[in-house]
């Protein structure tokens, strides 16, 4: 591979030997057997400091992976439709702290798991309920059924609240899902969950319009997001990298193949916490928005207030304090939780380079971004393993970007 260290790489305040470091640990990853190919974007100050991929973007193909392959982003699609509602809130469609039964009274007199299985279970009334804020903090007590960790999750499996089908609508998984037992009382506790779907709902039902189409016109285009859709159409499937999985002698196994791959066509279902299909290149357009308190190119979608509100610590304390220590490979001792974001607050407590205040996250095949406002820094980084839990490399990745800095 050529370096991905960039002429701006100075004037951004890196080493840039220090920063070539990147090149070998993309190599390493790749060589090594651990990934079939990735690609890492880091700017800094206005400018892009790196831009390097190596390996390949499908390995039966022979295609190689870069900064314009089309990757499935999963759960770094819940950032975004946490932006569309957002931009929801600053028209004064709500508060913050209003029930989701205002809109989705489906959700009215919610039951909370107390005990039992599928087959029959106890539970207690809510104390209240699910509110806007508890959606975008992931402390709603909802849950996800891929998780196959509780009780709860179980019951979402066996009545089909995922966003996989083809043969009923968002709002009708959304709705199945109010009918099945909370995890937790609102607000009690962080789980990772269908929230977020539930928040691509509620912009559908207040805007009046498609969860989709609104993402893409009110969202996606207007910040030059223009390959970021729900599926890769026909004409980019040319770039659309495969899916993998660490196979029995620990190299990448195929999971999802490009040409029959379910992002591959448009989907029945928009899901807002995992359906989007991307690029490095679009992804770093929104971190600089992001960087920039809601703005880009002139383009302005959300105020600087709301901006610094939503990548702000919402919970009592850390996550591990919300009853979640950790998640896939990170520790989250010392990392809270904004509205829409897991944000840093002590990196001596989570254990990794980094600063206080800076916001991320990543999606279930291995990709990850975060922004830094203090060091005016943004890095994304796309592959396609799943689970991200395989390897520590967004961790890595951390040390390899700060390691470099020299100002």
């Amino acid at each position: 591979m050529q370096s991905g260290v960039t002429q701006h790489a100075a004037a951004a305040g890196f080493a840039p030997e220090r920063l070539a470091r990147i090149d070998g640990w993309m190599r390493e990853q790749v060589d090594g057997g651990r990934l079939a190919g990735l690609n890492t974007l880091i700017w800094r100050r206005g400018q892009l400091a790196y831009d390097g991929a190596y390996g390949l973007a499908d390995i039966a193909r022979g295609t190689p992976f870069r900064s314009d392959t089309l990757v499935r982003i999963y759960s770094m699609t819940k950032p975004l439709t946490s932006v569309a509602i957002m931009m929801l809130y600053e028209q004064g469609r709500f508060q913050l702290d209003d029930p989701i039964t205002r809109f989705l009274p489906a959700f009215r007199n919610m039951r909370v798991h107390t005990g039992g299985g599928r087959l029959g279970y106890s539970s207690e009334a809510a104390l209240r309920d699910i509110t806007f804020r508890d959606l975008l903090t992931h402390t709603s007590g909802l849950t996800y059924g891929f998780m196959e960790a509780t009780p709860v999750d179980a019951l979402y499996r066996q009545n089909g609240v995922h966003f996989e089908r083809d043969d009923v609508d968002l709002g009708d998984v959304i709705e199945t899902a109010a009918k099945l037992p909370l995890l937790a009382q609102p607000g009690s506790a962080w789980n990772y969950s269908i929230a977020t779907d539930v928040l691509g709902h509620l912009v559908a039902v207040i805007a009046d319009e498609d969860f989709a189409e609104y993402m893409r016109r009110r969202v996606l285009r207007p910040l030059g997001m223009h390959d970021t859709d729900f599926h890769a159409p026909a004409d980019l499937q040319a770039r659309f990298a495969a899916c993998y999985v660490r196979g029995p002698d620990g190299k990448p196994k195929l999971l999802d193949a490009p040409e029959t791959s379910r992002f591959a066509r448009p989907p029945r279902i928009a899901s807002g916490g995992g359906g989007l299909v991307g690029t490095a290149t679009d992804y770093l357009r929104f971190c600089r928005f992001m960087l920039n308190k809601g703005t880009l190119d002139g383009v302005r979608l959300l105020g600087r207030k709301t901006v610094e509100l939503m990548t702000s610590n919402h919970l009592r304390g850390d996550m591990a304090d919300m009853g979640q220590p950790r998640f896939a490979e990170t520790s989250y001792v010392g990392i809270g939780f904004g509205l829409g974001f897991s944000v840093t607050l002590d990196p001596a407590q989570a254990q990794v380079l980094g600063t206080p205040g800076e916001y991320s996250w990543g999606g279930m095949a291995s990709t990850t971004f975060w922004c830094d406002p203090v060091e005016d820094l943004a890095v994304v980084m796309m592959t396609q393993l799943v689970p991200s839990s395989t390897y520590p490399i967004r961790r890595e990745l951390r040390v390899l970007s700060y390691q470099a800095m020299t100002d």
